[in-house]
């Protein structure tokens, strides 16, 4: 666990045993693929989000329990269905359930987590929980399905990047950072500030996942490198050079085969990093997160919000 996650490490522990409870599944298999996700590990960075907003306005960890398990069972829930799309056979360095009990399982996994996370959320009486959730999960979908009609094109805009990576991650990470304050009372233009604060700190964390699939050490990153690459998914980095690089016609051959081999990945690469692609990317999303941070200028002075300064670095500088 990350140290700046200390002063939530019990909240966070609570979490992730109640993650471990609400899977449990009369079928026993379902139980199985929901815990082989669950023990790969991760970041928690969702239910991470989540409980320190709370914490910003006192709140009793007992009422932010459901919504961070919640978007913990959604984030999973797309993992799963991502590794099916994807083909991935690992993740984290541990085999996915894809790869112990191929797509069908995966899917009902997915879906299993998906609505468990529904019936926790359906707890709370503030409306803007459920509503704010359910509009998220739909652009999380729309982001995903661009994603895969795109696939393999050289000829994305800008904008279709930006669409997709906002769905893909942006939101939910806005959404955790949101509700978090919303389940805890907080003033509406606090708790919309700290959405602000997550959607532009969600943008610089998928930019930066851009990145590492091209430069990351592989033990580190738990996959191998260039997987988006192989998968046609166009990220900054590519669209860049394929606007400046002296081969970018080279390079356009290279994104749009489909089938590639890893010199041909390989290649992608180096010409990617030598039109300036990764330091360009690198560019961005530092200044993402500096409007993140200048809107925690405007929230309660309390220790919980030097750990989201920290965070907000962290996800500048990290290798994994």
């Amino acid at each position: 666990m990350l140290d700046f996650f200390s002063l939530i490490r019990e909240d966070l522990g609570m979490v992730e045993s109640e993650i471990r409870k609400v899977v449990q599944s009369r079928d026993s298999l379902l139980t199985k693929t929901s815990l082989q996700l669950l023990n790969a590990g991760g970041k928690r960075l969702r239910p991470a989000f989540a409980l320190l907003a709370g914490r910003l306005y006192d709140a009793d960890v007992e009422k932010l329990i459901p919504l961070a398990v919640a978007l913990e069972l959604i984030h999973m829930a797309t993992l799963v269905h991502d590794d099916v799309v994807d083909d991935s056979m690992t993740r984290r360095g541990t085999p996915t359930v894809k790869a112990n009990w191929g797509n069908k399982i995966s899917m009902h996994t997915g879906d299993y987590l998906f609505a468990k996370s529904l019936v926790l959320i359906s707890t709370y009486k503030e409306p803007l929980i459920a509503e704010l959730l359910a509009k998220t999960s739909v652009k999380m979908c729309e982001g995903e399905i661009h994603q895969i009609s795109t696939a393999y094109s050289a000829n994305q805009s800008w904008r279709d990047y930006f669409y997709r990576i906002e769905r893909k991650t942006a939101l939910l990470i806005a959404a955790s950072c949101q509700l978090g304050a919303v389940a805890a009372g907080a003033p509406a233009k606090d708790h919309k500030r700290l959405g602000k604060f997550g959607h532009q700190l969600g943008m610089a964390f998928q930019i930066t996942d851009d990145i590492l699939d091209m430069v990351a050490d592989q033990r580190e990153l738990g996959k191998p490198i260039g997987g988006d690459l192989r998968q046609g998914i166009l990220t900054m980095p590519v669209i860049y050079s394929l606007e400046k690089s002296p081969r970018r016609e080279r390079l356009r051959v290279l994104v749009e085969i489909r089938e590639k081999t890893e010199d041909q990945v390989k290649e992608a690469i180096e010409l990617i990093k030598e039109a300036g692609g990764i330091q360009f990317s690198f560019e961005v999303a530092q200044r993402y997160i500096a409007k993140a941070k200048n809107n925690l200028k405007y929230l309660p002075d309390r220790p919980v919000k030097k750990v989201f300064e920290q965070i907000a670095d962290f996800i500048g500088v990290r290798r994994f």
